[in-house]
């Protein structure tokens, strides 16, 4: 077992004006009906604000503390704008309490500042991608993650995402400079089951475990192969079947993470 050594929080309790509760749902939708599996129990949480608009333009705000967030990986950074508002924003790798940042259109290229792709020079890392112009930082948000500016042409700028894929964004889109923290994330290991729960995660039983009523793969006497390309419980293609609903984007990769090799 593994923990993260916490030296970089500098705070222990949230700042109350931007706290709601979080209620569980353990992976059910509006009916009651399990959507997603594997969900239920873990600890209490409460969940935090996170300015991931960064529409706060032009007004200077200091680092007042680095705090733990338990609905996600990465650190969160408290800021006090000149104007009284605190907000709550992702706490980039070197950030200190402190150190001024800013979002605008011509403000300094440092870690925590947010800008438009536009005003970001080449081979610059950045986090909290947005894939709108003004609709909020949707990419690259966790622990350790940042994403590489790799050119400009027009109205696109192409960045290299975390995954290796290439993707072209509006140029007006906002991004925040710099790697984001905690970068030791990855090689926590959990250690035991029971650390799965605090996090809500309950058990994945395997299909070939199960009976046949309850998945394609169950049944037989001992073990038996699956005798059938692997399936989902529901019957449904498991590895290969394409599962992608978006299409809008598509034409916006230059590049898949995954290559796909065709064996002759």
């Amino acid at each position: 077992m593994s923990v993260a050594t916490f030296e970089e929080v500098t705070k222990t309790t949230p700042e109350k004006s931007l706290v709601v509760p979080l209620k569980k749902k353990a992976g059910r939708n509006n009916r009651g009906v399990i959507t997603v599996r594997h969900r239920g129990g873990g600890n209490k949480r409460k969940l935090r604000i996170i300015d991931f608009k960064r529409d706060k333009i032009n007004v200077p705000g200091k680092v007042a503390s680095i705090e733990y967030d338990p609905n996600r990986s990465a650190r969160i950074a408290l800021i006090y704008y000149a104007d009284g508002e605190k907000r709550y924003i992702l706490a980039p790798l070197g950030i200190k309490v402190g150190d001024v940042v800013q979002a605008g259109e011509n403000v300094e290229i440092k870690p925590g500042n947010a800008l438009p792709l536009e005003s970001i020079p080449v081979g610059t890392l950045v986090h909290n991608i947005e894939f709108e112009p003004g609709k909020g930082g949707k990419l690259v948000r966790g622990a350790g993650t940042c994403a590489q500016i790799i050119s400009k042409e027009g109205k696109y700028a192409v960045l290299k995402l975390p995954s290796g894929e290439l993707h072209k964004f509006h140029i007006k889109c906002r991004a925040t400079v710099g790697q984001i923290g905690n970068v030791e994330h990855e090689n926590i290991k959990l250690g035991k089951a029971g650390r799965s729960r605090w996090l809500g995660r309950r058990p994945t039983v395997r299909g070939s475990a199960m009976t046949p009523r309850d998945h394609p793969h169950g049944g037989g006497e001992g073990r038996a192969p699956r005798g059938m390309p692997p399936k989902t419980p529901w019957g449904k293609p498991a590895l290969g079947a394409k599962t992608r609903r978006r299409k809008t984007s598509d034409k916006m990769i230059l590049k898949r993470r995954r290559q796909h090799v065709t064996v002759t």
